[in-house]
This record gives structure tokens, sequence and C-alpha cells, in this order.
């Protein structure tokens, strides 16, 4: 019914940090640079669009965007990813 090449695999063969570091490359050591978040106000004007347009169409999930408290709050590079959207389409 099943195949036996599958039925052999163990949970440590699959799972990719029971491999040995020494084989692996070391990672570069580069800061970690959070995206910033644009404001309701800031991404409409980047989208020339009003801002309750910009919260409408996030409630509606037209655009990626998230509300914390009453403040909602978008990545550029989602802004971006829309523009470019409507562009190509």
């Amino acid at each position: 019914m099943f195949p036996t090449r599958h039925a052999t695999r163990t949970i440590e063969s699959l799972n990719p940090l029971s491999e040995s570091t020494s084989s692996r490359k070391p990672v570069a050591s580069e800061p970690f640079l959070p995206e910033p978040l644009l404001d309701s106000d800031q991404a409409a004007a980047i989208m020339r669009i009003h801002p309750k347009t910009l919260q409408r169409y996030a409630r509606q999930g037209l655009i990626r965007g998230f509300q914390l408290g009453t403040m909602w709050r978008f990545r550029a590079s989602d802004i971006e990813r829309w523009i470019d959207e409507r562009m190509a389409g």
C-alpha cells in the first residue's frame, strides 16, 4: 500500500538541524534590519489615494496591513507590490 522507501526514513533524517554543523558554510554576520512600517498617511501619499480609502482596502483584504489599536501600519514592500500589480494590469 505505502512505498517502503519512505517508511524507512526517520525523523532525524528529515530534520535539517540534525546534520553536522561542520559541513555547513558559516552564515554571514549581517545585522538584522527590520523593514520600516508606514502609517496610513505615509502609505496613502505614496499610493496617491486618501488614507481612509487605504484603510478600507486593508479591511477588505485588497492590500496587506495590520491595525495596532486604532492605527494602521503597512510595509513599504507591500505598498510597492500593490502598485506594481496595478501598473502591470
